[in-house]
């Protein structure tokens, strides 16, 4: 695998090129400015690791999977973590929200976004409860945004960063958006949406996500300005020597062989191949650009050795920390529900620079 240097530099935009290749003891070089971030639905950490490479002090998180925060706790080491649903986080006594709370300069959430997603009829996971792998139990998931804005209507942060799903702002999903913006508005915020592609702002991976990023109306900031171009960063600078092998007897395997220089997915094979239309959607990823966006689940193939994307190449196209401990959890599920911490560590800075200093 190629290192990238661990060294960040300041560009000449005043953007920071945030390494891909880096370790959780990194973050104590880097310059701290004290700004504190608390983290709804934090997952494993990705944006929290993001805040931290910033420089700033992410003081603790919420969190409804015991699996997520036990792995959170571990890496993260927060000072006031709470393993509950948010609906029960934001009915929390005044007695039982420490001071830091109270004064947050950002709170940070990415709301589960599976029903917004543009895989599946996505309209039918709307207004309904199901048994959804995020909490480990059944819930609605698409009102959670507008419990994460009580929390911030409650606690007052100067600015509120929410991550989405690219689905949210296409097709019938557009409603949400609206109801969204209007939320904040009565909860007193100001926001802006932004449409980002992690691939131009330092992460090997082409993933496309929605941020909401707002702050109180009484604080007057100037409008955001986010444009980030960094150059891609292709699979073959990060991914290792060697992919790992397809389980024996998949036809996944077998249609791998007859893969093209021209094929983006395997389906492309068994159309060429078997004549047949549906199925087999996962990706081949080639050398000459980023990845494509890593799932919580399902294949990602390698084009040069046809075989799958090892747990490595999934977390350096993620910017995970190399020795991040995954413990007994699932490295692509834990990757693929987090937001890639070099892609918030990215944002967060332009944040500081145009509000919070």
């Amino acid at each position: 695998m190629k290192s990238s240097s661990i060294s960040a530099r300041r560009a000449v935009s005043g953007s920071t090129d945030f390494p891909w290749d880096w370790r959780l003891g990194d973050l104590d070089k880097r310059p701290k400015h004290g700004h504190t971030v608390f983290s709804c639905f934090s997952c494993g950490g990705g944006s929290s690791m993001g805040y931290k490479l910033a420089g700033y002090e992410v003081v603790g998180n919420c969190e409804i999977d015991p699996d997520m925060m036990k792995i959170y706790r571990k890496n993260n080491h927060p000072e006031h973590s709470f393993l509950m649903d948010i609906r029960d986080f934001v009915e929390l006594p005044d007695g039982e929200l420490p001071e830091k709370l109270k004064c947050l300069d950002v709170l940070d959430g990415s709301p589960p976004c599976s029903v917004f997603s543009l895989a599946g009829v996505r309209e039918e996971g709307w207004n309904v409860e199901k048994a959804f792998r995020e909490g480990q139990a059944k819930q609605r998931l698409d009102d959670l945004f507008f419990y994460f804005i009580r929390v911030a209507e409650r606690l007052q942060p100067k600015v509120v960063i929410a991550e989405n799903v690219k689905g949210l702002v296409t097709g019938n999903a557009k409603g949400w958006v609206n109801q969204i913006v209007k939320a904040f508005d009565g909860a007193g915020y100001a926001v802006q949406v932004f449409l980002f592609n992690a691939a131009r702002m330092g992460v090997p991976q082409k993933r496309e996500r929605v941020f909401f990023i707002a702050h109180r109306k009484d604080l007057h900031y100037p409008k955001l300005s986010m444009a980030f171009d960094s150059k891609p960063i292709p699979f073959a600078d990060v991914r290792e020597p060697y992919g790992k092998a397809v389980p024996e007897g998949s036809l996944f395997g077998k249609l791998m062989k007859y893969r093209l220089p021209s094929d983006r997915k395997v389906i492309d094979i068994n159309k060429r191949v078997r004549r047949k239309e549906s199925g087999y959607t996962s990706p081949i990823n080639h050398d000459d650009e980023p990845v494509r966006t890593i799932t919580a689940g399902g294949y990602n193939f390698r084009m040069c050795d046809g075989m799958l994307m090892t747990d490595r190449d999934i977390i350096s196209c993620q910017t995970f920390p190399q020795d991040y401990d995954f413990m007994d959890q699932n490295v692509q599920y834990v990757c693929g529900m987090s937001v890639p911490p070099v892609m918030m560590a990215k944002i967060a800075e332009q944040v500081y620079w145009q509000w919070l200093k």
